[in-house]
Protein backbone atom coordinates (compact mmCIF):
# COMPACT_ATOMS: atom_id res chain seq x y z
CA UNK A 1 0.00 0.00 0.00
CA UNK A 2 2.78 2.41 0.95
CA UNK A 3 4.66 1.61 -2.24
CA UNK A 4 1.55 2.26 -4.35
CA UNK A 5 0.94 5.54 -2.54
CA UNK A 6 4.52 6.67 -3.10
CA UNK A 7 4.23 5.82 -6.80
CA UNK A 8 0.99 7.80 -7.06
CA UNK A 9 2.61 10.83 -5.42
CA UNK A 10 5.59 10.65 -7.77
CA UNK A 11 3.26 10.30 -10.76
CA UNK A 12 1.19 13.28 -9.62
CA UNK A 13 4.35 15.36 -9.16
CA UNK A 14 5.66 14.44 -12.59
CA UNK A 15 2.40 15.29 -14.33
CA UNK A 16 2.03 18.53 -12.36
CA UNK A 17 5.49 19.79 -13.19
CA UNK A 18 5.43 19.09 -16.95
CA UNK A 19 4.33 22.63 -17.81
CA UNK A 20 6.33 24.55 -15.18
CA UNK A 21 7.67 27.12 -17.65
CA UNK A 22 4.14 28.31 -18.35
CA UNK A 23 2.95 28.19 -14.74
CA UNK A 24 1.93 31.32 -12.86
CA UNK A 25 3.27 31.98 -9.35
CA UNK A 26 -0.10 30.97 -7.94
CA UNK A 27 0.11 27.59 -9.72
CA UNK A 28 3.63 26.99 -8.46
CA UNK A 29 2.50 27.83 -4.93
CA UNK A 30 -0.43 25.43 -5.20
CA UNK A 31 1.68 22.51 -6.45
CA UNK A 32 4.50 23.15 -3.97
CA UNK A 33 2.05 23.45 -1.08
CA UNK A 34 0.20 20.29 -2.09
CA UNK A 35 3.43 18.29 -2.27
CA UNK A 36 4.68 19.58 1.07
CA UNK A 37 1.29 18.98 2.72
CA UNK A 38 1.04 15.46 1.29
CA UNK A 39 4.53 14.57 2.47
CA UNK A 40 3.80 15.96 5.92
CA UNK A 41 0.52 14.03 6.03
CA UNK A 42 2.36 10.80 5.13
CA UNK A 43 4.13 10.93 8.49
CA UNK A 44 0.82 10.67 10.38
CA UNK A 45 -1.05 7.45 11.17
CA UNK A 46 -1.13 4.09 9.44
CA UNK A 47 -3.30 2.33 6.87
CA UNK A 48 -6.41 4.15 5.74
CA UNK A 49 -5.83 6.84 8.38
CA UNK A 50 -2.51 7.66 6.76
CA UNK A 51 -4.11 7.89 3.32
CA UNK A 52 -6.68 10.32 4.75
CA UNK A 53 -3.88 12.36 6.41
CA UNK A 54 -1.99 12.55 3.11
CA UNK A 55 -5.10 13.74 1.28
CA UNK A 56 -5.95 16.31 3.95
CA UNK A 57 -2.32 17.51 4.07
CA UNK A 58 -2.18 17.87 0.29
CA UNK A 59 -5.43 19.84 0.21
CA UNK A 60 -4.39 22.13 3.05
CA UNK A 61 -0.94 22.62 1.53
CA UNK A 62 -2.43 23.42 -1.89
CA UNK A 63 -4.74 26.01 -0.35
CA UNK A 64 -1.92 27.67 1.63
CA UNK A 65 0.53 27.58 -1.30
CA UNK A 66 -2.11 29.04 -3.60
CA UNK A 67 -2.72 31.91 -1.18
CA UNK A 68 1.00 32.69 -0.94
CA UNK A 69 1.46 32.58 -4.73
CA UNK A 70 -1.60 34.74 -5.33
CA UNK A 71 -0.50 37.37 -2.81
CA UNK A 72 3.03 37.86 -4.15
CA UNK A 73 2.82 40.74 -6.62
CA UNK A 74 5.51 42.28 -8.85
CA UNK A 75 6.92 44.40 -6.01
CA UNK A 76 7.27 41.31 -3.82
CA UNK A 77 8.94 39.41 -6.65
CA UNK A 78 11.43 42.28 -7.12
CA UNK A 79 12.20 42.30 -3.39
CA UNK A 80 12.65 38.54 -3.43
CA UNK A 81 15.09 38.88 -6.34
CA UNK A 82 17.06 41.48 -4.36
CA UNK A 83 17.11 39.16 -1.35
CA UNK A 84 18.56 36.35 -3.47
CA UNK A 85 21.07 38.69 -5.15
CA UNK A 86 22.27 40.80 -2.23
CA UNK A 87 21.94 38.62 0.84
CA UNK A 88 24.58 36.14 1.87
CA UNK A 89 23.59 32.62 2.76
CA UNK A 90 21.75 32.63 6.07
CA UNK A 91 21.09 36.40 6.05
CA UNK A 92 17.33 37.11 5.96
CA UNK A 93 15.52 39.86 4.08
CA UNK A 94 12.23 41.22 5.43
CA UNK A 95 9.45 43.32 3.92
CA UNK A 96 5.72 43.90 4.08
CA UNK A 97 3.41 44.40 1.13
CA UNK A 98 1.37 47.51 1.93
CA UNK A 99 -1.42 46.53 -0.48
CA UNK A 100 -1.99 42.97 0.80
CA UNK A 101 -0.62 43.28 4.34
CA UNK A 102 1.44 40.12 3.84
CA UNK A 103 4.81 40.09 5.63
CA UNK A 104 7.70 38.23 4.01
CA UNK A 105 11.00 36.82 5.18
CA UNK A 106 13.38 35.25 2.62
CA UNK A 107 16.56 33.47 3.66
CA UNK A 108 19.01 32.15 1.05
CA UNK A 109 20.13 28.86 2.62
CA UNK A 110 22.91 27.65 0.32
CA UNK A 111 24.48 28.09 -3.09
CA UNK A 112 23.97 25.17 -5.48
CA UNK A 113 24.56 24.23 -9.12
CA UNK A 114 21.49 23.27 -11.18
CA UNK A 115 21.86 21.92 -14.73
CA UNK A 116 25.32 23.47 -15.01
CA UNK A 117 24.23 26.89 -13.72
CA UNK A 118 26.57 27.75 -10.84
CA UNK A 119 24.52 30.82 -9.88
CA UNK A 120 21.67 29.13 -8.05
CA UNK A 121 20.50 29.42 -4.46
CA UNK A 122 18.20 27.40 -2.31
CA UNK A 123 16.00 29.56 -0.13
CA UNK A 124 13.36 29.46 2.58
CA UNK A 125 10.51 31.93 2.35
CA UNK A 126 8.05 32.64 5.14
CA UNK A 127 4.91 34.59 4.33
CA UNK A 128 2.70 35.77 7.16
CA UNK A 129 -0.79 35.66 5.64
CA UNK A 130 -3.67 36.69 7.93
CA UNK A 131 -1.48 36.20 11.01
CA UNK A 132 -0.30 32.69 10.10
CA UNK A 133 3.24 31.86 8.96
CA UNK A 134 3.47 29.75 5.80
CA UNK A 135 6.86 28.35 4.72
CA UNK A 136 7.97 27.61 1.19
CA UNK A 137 11.32 26.09 0.22
CA UNK A 138 12.71 26.46 -3.27
CA UNK A 139 15.64 26.96 -5.59
CA UNK A 140 16.18 29.94 -7.87
CA UNK A 141 18.85 30.46 -10.54
CA UNK A 142 20.20 33.67 -12.01
CA UNK A 143 19.40 33.95 -15.71
CA UNK A 144 21.67 35.47 -18.38
CA UNK A 145 19.72 38.75 -18.15
CA UNK A 146 20.48 38.94 -14.40
CA UNK A 147 16.97 38.06 -13.19
CA UNK A 148 16.39 35.19 -10.76
CA UNK A 149 13.99 32.44 -11.81
CA UNK A 150 12.50 29.82 -9.50
CA UNK A 151 13.47 26.41 -10.85
CA UNK A 152 11.49 24.24 -8.42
Amino acid sequence: MKKLLTMLIVLFCSISLVGCDNMKKQDVGTVTGALAGGLLGSTIGQGSGQVLAIGAGALAGAFIGNAIGKNMDETDQLKMQRALENNHTGQPAYWQNNKTGVKYKVVPTRNVTVHGNKYCREYRSVANVAGKDQQVYGTACRQPDGAWKVVN
